[in-house]
């Protein structure tokens, strides 16, 4: 058993780490499992989620948000920078779903800019097989394609 001062303790030292920037569960439980008794790591990551300091379904909306604004990833390349955080697959899929259309348009979008930067020393052919390797889905380099044609991006 711990006191409530440990507590209070190892609550403020986790605390500081998530607030310097946001973390995951996983990433909280990496960093203090080997400074910080098991029961007492458990008791205060479960605070914290009450609290909700640490909340695993805001992180996947926020760095989603985030890659919006400064990546162009495929669907594919969002799921593994997602996983390779600890987040559990089935929060991961679940918000994927409930935000299709939404990130089917920015796997789009994010195809242009790549399409766009690309044209100028490779040829369609081998665009599309970059594109798909990176894991982007040939039905949305294909409507990349069509807007870039049409002219319907910006």
């Amino acid at each position: 058993m711990y006191s409530i001062e440990e507590f209070d303790r190892c609550k403020t030292k986790v605390l500081k780490y998530i607030l310097y920037k946001k973390r995951t569960e996983n990433e909280v439980r990496t960093k203090f499992n080997s400074s910080i008794e098991e029961d007492l790591l458990e008791d205060v990551i479960e605070y914290l989620k009450e609290n909700k300091y640490i909340d695993d379904s805001d992180y996947i909306k926020r760095t989603i948000n985030n890659f919006k604004i400064l990546k162009s990833l495929s669907i594919v390349e969002l799921r593994y920078k997602l996983l390779s955080k600890g987040i559990d697959k089935n929060l991961i899929e679940d918000y994927i779903y409930e935000n299709k259309d939404e990130i089917t348009e920015y796997e789009i979008n994010s195809a242009i800019k790549i399409i766009d930067k690309k044209s100028k020393e490779l040829e369609k052919k081998e665009i599309i097989s970059y594109l798909m390797k990176k894991g982007y889905k040939k039905d949305n380099i294909l409507v990349a394609y069509e807007k870039l044609e049409k002219g319907e991006w910006w």
